[in-house]
C-alpha cells in the first residue's frame, strides 16, 4: 500500500510540475490586430505585421508558446492588469515613465519618429506649438495623446489610428499624431490624397515589448532571442519586408 501511494503521489507531482511548465512556456499577447503595418489582417483574414511576425519569431526563438489576443486599445493596459494577457506586442513606446514603473520593458525592436497628419490643403500645422487650441484626433491612453495634452490641444477621442487619420480626412479633426512609419503606410495602403504629414517630430521613438511586472525572466528570454535575429539579419529582413528600410535601430 504504501508504495502504491507513493507512486501515486510522484505521480501527481510530475503532472503537477508538468501543468506549471507548460503555463510558464506560454505568452498570451495582447495586440490590436487593426494597426497596420504593425498589427493587423491579410486579405485572407490571417494576422499579420511587423509586430505579429517579430513576436512570432522571437517566441519560437525562446522556447515560448504563443497565443494572440486581439482587443481594441483603451482596453489593451487593463487586460494586461487583470492577468487576460502577459504581454504587449502594439508599437508600444518606452517614453513613458509612468508605464516604466508598472510594467517590464523588453529592449527595443523599432526605432522610428512621431509624425503630425493633417489635410493636404493644411498649412497652419508646422510645429507641436501650432496643435495648441487645435482638434486633434488621438487614441485614449497613447503616448501621443499625452503629448496632444501637453500641447494643448482639445482631443477628439478615436479608437486607433485608422479613424484618427479618417476624421481629418473628413474634417471632424484638424491633425492626428502617430507613428511616421505607421501614418506613411495608411497613405499608401489606402491612396488618401486628402492626408500629408505636416511634419515629424525628429526625436527618435523607441518601440518596446511590454510584459507585466513580475515577468522578467520570460523578459529575459525574448531579449536573448531579439539579439539573436538581429546578429543573424533576421529583424532586418523583416523589418525590409513592411517598410522598404531597418527600423530596428
Amino acid at each position: 500500500m504504501r508504495n502504491i501511494l507513493a507512486i501515486l503521489f510522484a505521480t501527481f507531482v510530475f503532472i503537477g510540475c508538468s501543468g506549471d511548465k507548460n503555463t510558464k512556456d506560454k505568452l498570451r499577447v495582447a495586440t490590436e490586430g487593426t494597426y497596420n503595418p504593425f498589427s493587423y489582417h491579410d486579405e485572407s483574414g490571417k494576422l499579420v505585421g511587423y509586430d505579429v511576425e517579430v513576436i512570432t519569431e522571437a517566441a519560437k526563438r525562446a522556447g515560448f508558446e504563443i497565443e494572440f489576443h486581439e482587443t481594441n486599445w483603451d482596453a489593451i493596459f487593463s487586460g494586461l492588469n487583470s492577468n487576460r494577457f502577459d504581454m504587449i506586442a502594439n508599437q508600444i513606446s518606452d517614453a513613458d515613465p509612468k508605464r516604466a514603473e508598472l510594467y517590464t520593458f523588453s529592449d527595443p525592436y523599432i526605432v522610428t519618429s512621431a509624425a503630425v497628419a493633417v489635410r493636404a490643403n493644411d498649412n497652419s500645422i508646422n510645429s507641436l506649438s501650432d496643435i495648441k487650441g487645435k482638434n486633434i484626433a488621438q487614441a485614449m491612453g497613447s503616448n501621443y495623446y499625452e503629448i496632444a495634452i501637453e500641447n494643448g490641444a482639445n482631443i477628439v477621442l478615436v479608437d486607433g489610428l485608422a479613424p484618427a487619420i479618417k476624421a481629418v480626412s473628413q474634417g471632424r479633426a484638424d491633425a492626428t499624431m502617430n507613428d511616421k512609419l505607421a501614418i506613411l503606410n495608411y497613405i499608401k495602403t489606402t491612396g488618401d490624397k486628402n492626408i500629408k504629414i505636416a511634419f515629424d517630430t525628429g526625436d527618435g521613438t523607441r518601440s518596446v515589448f511590454l510584459f507585466k511586472k513580475e515577468l522578467t525572466e520570460q523578459r529575459d528570454r525574448i531579449n536573448k532571442a531579439l539579439e539573436s535575429m538581429k546578429k543573424d539579419g533576421t529583424l532586418k529582413q523583416i523589418s525590409e519586408k513592411y517598410f522598404g528600410i531597418d527600423v530596428s535601430e
